[in-house]
């Protein structure tokens, strides 16, 4: 099992409050990475990962935020195109829903998982796209979505679990447990987000790539001590943060960014004085590596 082709895909794009963000890094610090507007909202990408294999199978990590919010819902959470953009771009690389195996999602966030479903039409009820895919995700994030904290239940979206509950094509990945992609992808899972979000160590030509989702949402959130006010256990969140970068810098890995709006991959470094920062890598030159099988 190889790589044939890692593709990063858009989709839609929100703008949420800078400070949730930032959580406890003022606005005067995050503001010099960042541009907020009138109403201190930055604008987030909500991005997927395409992998094609040479056994011709379809892997998307991922599906974004979508568009299936009703009007209100979308001002409130910022969701800025109408369409839903996941679905216009897999059709530019000459794909459609239907000819993706397999959906990965880290959590079932709606940032994360609302791609599933179709966009939002009057009168309408939603349906689960991606007709012949099986979906992946952590077992314990499972349990969190179907029984979740008051802090965070409005991050989950019942319909949407349900439906993929009544599929018949719901894989939960078990912590050391065994899958059928062992070739390609490693899963680990972070607590500190959102318990059980899996993390998926993705075995590319150029050296390993993570798929850190909120964990790290963009490279600004590379800096260990930055955090969202999402998150629901920060300091953990931090500790886990420092320990894969740490592990990426070793193995001179890649991070790749669902929320940053301009950098879908990026290589690890650390300064002298020990800050972590990304370099940015192009997704073809993951495939063109030196270390590629010919």
């Amino acid at each position: 099992m190889q790589i044939t082709a890692i593709e990063c895909i858009e989709g839609n794009h929100q703008r949420l409050d800078g400070g949730a963000m930032f959580g406890n890094a003022p606005k005067a610090l995050w503001s010099r990475w960042v541009n907020a507007d009138e109403y201190n909202r930055v604008t987030l990408a909500c991005r997927a990962l395409l992998v094609r294999l040479d056994d011709g199978r379809n892997i998307l990590f991922e599906t974004g935020i979508g568009a299936f919010f009703d009007p209100m819902l979308k001002k409130r959470y910022g969701v800025i195109e109408e369409e839903h953009c996941l679905l216009d771009n897999l059709g530019k690389i000459g794909l459609t829903d239907n000819e993706i195996d397999i959906v990965i999602l880290s959590h079932l966030h709606f940032d994360h998982a609302g791609g599933l479903v179709s966009a939002w039409e009057e009168g309408k009820s939603l349906k689960l796209l991606f007709p012949k895919a099986e979906f992946w995700t952590g077992e314990q994030q499972w349990q969190r979505a179907n029984n979740p904290h008051p802090r965070d239940r409005a991050s989950y979206i019942n319909e949407i679990n349900e439906l993929l509950a009544k599929s018949g094509r719901l894989r939960l990945i078990k912590e050391n447990g065994s899958h059928p992609l062992e070739a390609l992808v490693e899963f680990s899972f972070s607590d500190g987000h959102t318990p059980g979000l899996m993390l998926s160590h993705i075995k590319t030509p150029a050296g390993i790539m993570v798929f850190c989702s909120d964990l790290i949402p963009g490279s600004a959130w590379v800096h260990v001590p930055i955090c969202m006010g999402y998150d629901r256990y920060p300091e953990l969140l931090s500790d886990e943060k420092k320990c894969l970068l740490n592990k990426l810098l070793r193995t001179k890995g890649y991070l790749f960014f669902t929320h940053d709006i301009e950098l879908c991959i990026g290589k690890v470094h650390q300064k002298e004085n020990g800050r972590f920062y990304v370099t940015k890598q192009l997704a073809e030159e993951m495939i063109n590596s030196p270390n590629h099988p010919d």
